[in-house]
């Protein structure tokens, strides 16, 4: 981007504003064969074959992400770390089965998320994403229950870009 551009004003708005994740959308990073951008948003996806992003489901109020720009004066660098955490309940074979295949080999991976304001978002759209952490166990507690807690991490040149909401039905399993 030229350093020669003009600035833009930020009005503050008055809709409610509601933090946190609801859905969170998955697909390898191969199968993604083109993206459209237009002015900040995703107004085209599009997969090979019969691929599509799949859905892990979480309780409510278990996933956030972060997304923090690292700026160097000195370097003249800027990039932005996207971190997505999510908490999948209840430890079991399938759940086991699918995050392995999302660990596998340190997969590059595409993130779709929804979050609490109703905008989709996309993460790693130029460098992918990648599961970089997972834990969580059973709890000591009976109240406590069980889950598995997926990191996954994507270092971006730009901010994420919204996605049209219009093409969600059609990228999704």
């Amino acid at each position: 981007m030229a350093c020669n551009t003009s600035l833009t004003s930020i009005l503050k708005s008055c809709d409610n504003n509601t933090g946190g994740v609801v859905k969170f959308y998955i697909a390898p990073s191969e199968f993604v064969t083109s993206t459209t951008v237009s002015a900040g948003t995703v107004t085209a996806i599009s997969m090979s074959g019969n691929s599509k992003f799949v859905e892990y489901q979480f309780n409510k109020n278990t996933a956030n992400y972060v997304e923090e720009a690292a700026i160097s004066l000195e370097n003249g660098s800027t990039f932005f770390t996207t971190t997505v955490t999510l908490s999948i309940p209840r430890r079991e074979v399938a759940k086991r089965n699918s995050i392995a295949l999302v660990a596998a080999g340190q997969r590059d991976l595409k993130i779709i998320l929804k979050d609490g304001n109703g905008l989709y978002w996309y993460v790693g759209y130029a460098n992918s994403a990648n599961l970089t952490a997972l834990g969580e166990g059973s709890g000591t507690a009976k109240g406590d229950g069980s889950k598995y807690t997926l990191t996954f991490v994507a270092e971006e040149p730009e901010l994420m870009y919204e996605v049209k909401s219009s093409i969600i039905s059609a990228l999704i399993a």
